[in-house]
């Protein structure tokens, strides 16, 4: 049987991308013949307004300060789909734990994994593990100021070299993130999706006309720095350094941009998982080292077949993935998580191995219950037998951190702990 997911990935979701003019002619007819680029003087316009609100405005954070190459490497690996509230707190415990890029490829991926754990999107920390390493093979630990070398690191991609580049050492190049992509649609009213072409080459081209020379550290960080605060989703075009300058506002029409991709449908899942217990301790199994969660602890379960409960979907999926007999004892909690494109329901269940000693109640504490014999992992590389109190030291999915979360305030649990 191949190995199964306990949260969906494809097997499971198939079940179930010449002169310069002094500023912009605001009057409708110029306006019907918008400029592929801005012209030098609307560039400078642009870049004097926006970097005199970043100068008053711009939040105090923690890399900031020195603007240490390696800092801005975590911060904008960190802060990629990640409110920059929660990454500011996940910045400063990785730094305290991670120092540097030595520190980080010496450490151990389960190691790494647990800090960076509730951040999600974890293969970015598994390419920061092997960017640190050739870092350190290559450049001393130091990250390189040129972008091509940037770029040429594992799993550092142009936006990623770009910020390093033009943040950390002030080189003029441009990174463009969702914030940048939604000012610079707004003030140019592009109307057609800002992820696909020709708007996302267009957008590109303008952050790179707009960019003063000498300037790229403040102009990138202010132009992110004015989508997160101000040109937002909900646009408070009031308070905007570069109202007079910007299109869809001329035109009334700033929440119409930027245009939305199509959005991918919602796919319901229903899943089940097991927390198995037996002589006061909890059996979890360790993931693949590829797909979905690579590397992470769980309990083990999956997808809910058609024709079939969740307490019966988990014994199924006990027996595939270790070959262990188990019963059902009770159902401890009903998770929803939501995950990239699907909405899991996750059914929690309390089991018991079917042929313990004692009529098969093998959930009691009592350390004199006989070793289960091995499992035979089908989905797994490892497994262990550990105590309640132990789990915090492993990295969970979020859907099974949930459910840890719950049972340490579970009185039903408590008696098996």
């Amino acid at each position: 049987m191949p190995a199964r997911d306990t949260f969906p990935h494809s097997a499971c979701a198939s079940a179930a991308a010449g002169q310069p003019d002094a500023a912009p002619d605001r009057s409708p007819p110029d306006a019907a013949q918008p400029r592929e680029l801005p012209t030098p003087a609307f560039a400078a316009a642009f870049a004097q307004a926006l970097l005199g609100w970043f100068a008053v405005h711009k939040r105090p954070l923690p890399w900031r300060f020195g603007y240490e190459p390696y800092s801005v490497w975590i911060s904008e690996v960190m802060l990629q789909q990640t409110q920059m509230e929660r990454g500011v707190g996940y910045f400063l415990r990785w730094m305290t734990r991670f120092p540097d890029a030595a520190s980080v490829a010496a450490a151990s991926e389960d190691e790494l994994l647990k800090v960076w754990e509730g951040l999600g999107y974890y293969s970015r920390v598994r390419n920061l593990h092997k960017a640190a390493k050739a870092l350190v093979e290559r450049h001393g630990g130091e990250l390189p100021d040129d972008p091509e070398a940037i770029r040429a690191l594992p799993g550092i991609g142009p936006y990623t070299a770009g910020a390093i580049a033009g943040i950390a050492f002030n080189r003029d190049v441009t990174c463009i993130d969702a914030n940048v992509e939604r000012v610079l649609s707004r003030v140019f009213d592009i109307d057609t999706p800002v992820r696909a072409q020709p708007a996302a080459g267009r957008i590109r081209a303008l952050a790179a006309a707009l960019l003063p020379p000498g300037r790229a550290r403040d102009f990138n960080q202010a132009l992110m720095e004015l989508g997160a605060l101000v040109c937002r989703k909900k646009p408070q075009c009031a308070s905007c350094p570069l109202a007079s300058l910007c299109e869809s506002l001329r035109l009334g029409i700033p929440h119409e941009r930027p245009v939305p991709g199509r959005k991918q449908p919602i796919t319901p899942l229903e899943v089940a998982t097991g927390v198995l217990v037996h002589g006061g301790r909890i059996y979890i199994q360790k993931r693949p080292d590829e797909g979905v969660w690579a590397g992470f602890w769980e309990f083990p379960g999956g997808c809910v077949e058609k024709d079939e409960t969740p307490d019966a979907a988990i014994v199924r999926e006990y027996a595939e993935e270790t070959a262990f007999r188990i019963a059902v004892r009770d159902k401890l909690a009903v998770i929803r998580h939501g995950y990239t494109t699907y909405r899991v329901t996750l059914h929690c269940y309390l089991c018991a191995l079917d042929d313990a000693p004692g009529g098969g109640n093998g959930c009691g504490p009592s350390p004199a219950s006989a070793p289960p014999a091995p499992p035979v992992l089908d989905a797994a590389t490892e497994y262990r037998w550990v105590e309640f109190a132990e789990l915090p030291r492993f990295t969970f999915p979020a859907g099974h951190r949930k459910l840890i979360d719950q049972l340490t305030t579970d009185l039903r649990f408590a008696l098996y702990r």
